[in-house]
Order: structure tokens, then C-alpha cells, then sequence
């Protein structure tokens, strides 16, 4: 699958992606940093790649509409989390993913629990 991580997540994040066979591109790698949400939304709409963040913004769905993209994920950790608890949640999504699409949806990761968001049907 292809993702573009946020500017929030670092190389050590972008590695358990890689390392489970993923393309991944960093808005920091791209030289995105400091851009506005709108902006990296819009590049991820134009890549097809699932945007993978920290910031809760991204979970706005009417500023942040789901079904243009590829997927977008939040990842939700509780304050003072180390990095082993981050990578957990990882590996959390990345099982999760291999057992259901992502496409056209918003979903927060948190531990022990997905909420997805997806598209009303008619």
C-alpha cells in the first residue's frame, strides 16, 4: 500500500512501514514541513497515498472529506507515550489493514480499538 506520513512521525515509524512491504513517502522527505493541513491532504489526494498522522485535525471529515482519498489514519495515543507504545499501535494498524480496506476512510487508531469512519451508502 502507499502512505505518506506526517511531518509528527519519524524515520523509526516510516521503517515498520517499510519493513512490512509498503511504499512510503514523508511529508519531511518531500519537503513539506510547515505546510498546511490543506496542503498535504491535497498532496495525498493526488498521490493516492493514505495520510498516516498524530494530528487530530485530520479526523475533521468535512474539511477533511474521506471519500477522495486513499485513507487517512490519526493515530490517538494517550499523553506521555514512549515510542514502544506508538510502534504497538503500528503494528496495531498494520495487522488491522491486512484484513480490511482503508480506502475512502478515516480511521483513529487507538490502543486496544479502530474507529473507522467510512462513506454513507444510499
Amino acid at each position: 500500500m502507499r502512505f505518506k506520513l506526517d511531518e509528527n512521525l519519524g524515520k523509526s515509524i516510516q521503517q515498520i512501514f517499510q519493513e512490512a512491504g509498503h511504499d512510503v513517502q514523508t511529508v519531511l522527505d518531500e519537503k513539506m514541513g510547515g505546510r498546511s493541513d490543506q496542503t498535504v491532504y491535497e498532496a495525498c489526494c493526488s498521490e493516492n497515498r493514505c495520510l498516516v498522522t498524530l494530528d487530530l485535525d485530520f479526523a475533521n471529515i468535512l474539511r477533511f472529506p474521506p471519500e477522495k482519498t486513499a485513507g487517512i489514519v490519526v493515530f490517538r495515543i494517550p499523553k506521555n507515550t514512549d515510542l514502544a507504545k506508538l510502534r504497538e499501535l503500528v503494528i496495531q494498524f498494520l495487522e488491522a489493514i491486512e484484513r480490511m480496506p482503508i480506502a475512502q476512510q478515516v480511521w483513529i487508531v487507538e490502543p486496544r480499538r479502530i474507529r473507522i469512519h467510512q462513506k454513507e451508502t444510499d
